[in-house]
């Protein structure tokens, strides 16, 4: 299978008047096209700063970054990266934000039209196409945030606890509906979350980093005996738990 990222013994410190403080030490990976790697660590380990560097908004100091096997500041690849808060223009219509990056990225033509609104009704916002965003509930607005992010047809999907602004019972809808979505598009994607519930119901892998520096404590393949492999079904089962504990003692011993 194709390996969509490596992430070779890369370190990367802050650097201010007070001093280096630093975030990530020697991290070593790679994801394969089509897997869902959840990530997980104490809070303030390091994990955004992890989407950044892959996205590259930040260089490594340490190692590299490779993606297609070229280097991050060399790559052409596409990546979506969806934020805790989903940044949707009240000003515009959900479909007018929706292909919004299409605008920015001069890639507004009939063929990306279509795939807008094919989206749209795949994932049932098409009667809210018109709606601004206000009129939408907050699953509906993380769902059309994570179609803006689909329409360009990312390489990569980098998601930064994109649940954690909602309440417990909608955060566990709308992960088990955008799980679902990725996974039927066939998508590559990395997840940062707090929650581990959220990280064994959605990750075909957790990876545990350590206390700051962040290095990797430990990597947990996911395997669930399913016919119908969803997010909130995975929740019901007998190797939820068992996992859950198995991440949680590895995250507790890291602290």
């Amino acid at each position: 299978m194709e390996t969509i990222l490596e992430f070779q013994n890369v370190s990367y410190a802050y650097h201010t008047l007070d001093g280096e403080t630093p975030a990530l030490s020697h991290i070593s990976f790679s994801v394969k096209k089509g897997e869902f790697i959840a990530i997980v660590g104490p809070s303030g380990c390091g994990k955004s700063t992890l989407l950044s560097l892959i996205a590259g908004l930040l260089q490594p100091e340490e190692g590299q970054i490779l993606i297609h096997g070229k280097s991050v500041e060399l790559r052409n690849a596409n990546i979506g990266y969806m934020l805790q808060k989903d940044h949707l223009f009240e000003w515009r219509s959900i479909y007018r934000n929706i292909i919004l990056g299409l605008e920015i990225q001069h890639k507004l033509n009939n063929h990306t039209k279509e795939k807008a609104n094919e989206l749209l009704a795949t994932y049932g916002l098409q009667n809210f196409a018109k709606a601004k965003p206000s009129e939408l509930s907050g699953g509906m607005r993380q769902r059309a945030a994570l179609i803006r992010t689909l329409v360009l047809d990312p390489d990569l999907l980098l998601l930064d606890e994109p649940f954690s602004a909602l309440d417990y019972q909608t955060r566990l809808t709308v992960g088990d509906d955008i799980g679902q979505i990725i996974r039927k598009e066939k998508k590559t994607a990395i997840l940062v979350t707090h929650d581990l519930s959220e990280a064994v119901s959605l990750g075909d892998r957790v990876i545990v980093l350590s206390a700051r520096p962040a290095s990797i404590q430990q990597t947990i393949p996911l395997h669930f005996d399913m016919q119908e492999d969803t997010p909130l079904l995975r929740r019901n089962t007998p190797e939820f738990k068992t996992y859950f504990n198995l991440v949680w003692r590895e995250l507790n011993g890291s602290e």
